[in-house]
């Protein structure tokens, strides 16, 4: 673990253990996973305002490619009237590289801490609780493919949290391809990326593959609301006489 994320993923850990017990009598056995959904919810609300404003810039970078690519066939021969040309561009427009990337760089810290905290065997100097408790069969600190194995009834726990990534993925996967049209050959790419974070759950612990399936899905919910935003600001400024 690096060294300056210790203290963030310690109190992460405290956090985390207090909210288990505060929904212990609601939740029973399930308390732990629920806190770790919770507290997963509550760290994505929290950079909610980031995310947005990622989303924003990169709705304005793909709004500009058009133009961009009109720009390049223009000056292919000129990269220095390019570059130029480019960089007035985005700062007319507001819609540099950084619009989109930034806010997302950012927000790195705070899902390393999460991610730690759900694969490490120990945090804040001695074993990592967390990872000791259940979700019904399978321990939280359980891997699919050991243990136990992928044939019983742990592994069928893991199936189940996998079934639930993968029909996020695939909406998200929808998603891409209705906002984003690419060229045939990167149809593939497009479609089967999301799915990638399946393929990471099935080897990390269990507790890190809720955190995959919340922080998924919130993000599926983000891109949602962003295009719904977007497009009513599309009809508002349509309906302003010019």
């Amino acid at each position: 673990m690096l060294a300056f994320l210790n203290t963030p993923v310690g109190v992460a850990y405290h956090v985390v253990l207090a909210l288990s017990q505060f929904l212990a009598p609601l939740t029973g056995g399930l308390a732990t996973a629920a806190a770790i959904i919770v507290f997963t919810l509550a760290v994505r609300l929290l950079l909610s305002p980031l995310s947005f404003t990622a989303l924003r810039g990169q709705a304005k970078i793909a709004a500009l490619q058009p133009r961009i690519a009109e720009l390049r066939a223009r000056y292919s021969r000129q990269p220095d009237r390019l570059q130029r040309e480019l960089t007035a561009l985005y700062a007319a427009e507001g819609g540099g590289l950084l619009a989109g990337c930034l806010p997302l760089l950012v927000q790195l810290p705070f899902f390393s801490v999460v991610y730690r905290l759900l694969e490490s065997a120990t945090v804040a100097g001695g074993s990592n609780l967390l990872l000791s408790q259940r979700l019904l069969a399978a321990p939280l600190g359980s891997h699919w493919l050991t243990g136990a194995g992928p044939v019983s009834l742990q592994g069928l726990v893991f199936l189940g949290v996998f079934a639930l990534i993968g029909a996020v993925c695939f909406v998200a996967a929808r998603f891409l391809r209705t906002t984003a049209p690419t060229p045939a050959a990167g149809r593939i790419i497009t479609g089967a990326l999301p799915y990638l974070t399946v393929v990471i759950a099935a080897f990390v612990p269990l507790a890190a593959g809720l955190y995959l399936l919340t922080s998924t899905a919130w993000t599926a919910a983000e891109r949602a609301i962003s295009r719904r935003r977007t497009r009513a600001g599309s009809q508002v400024a349509a309906s302003i006489p010019g």
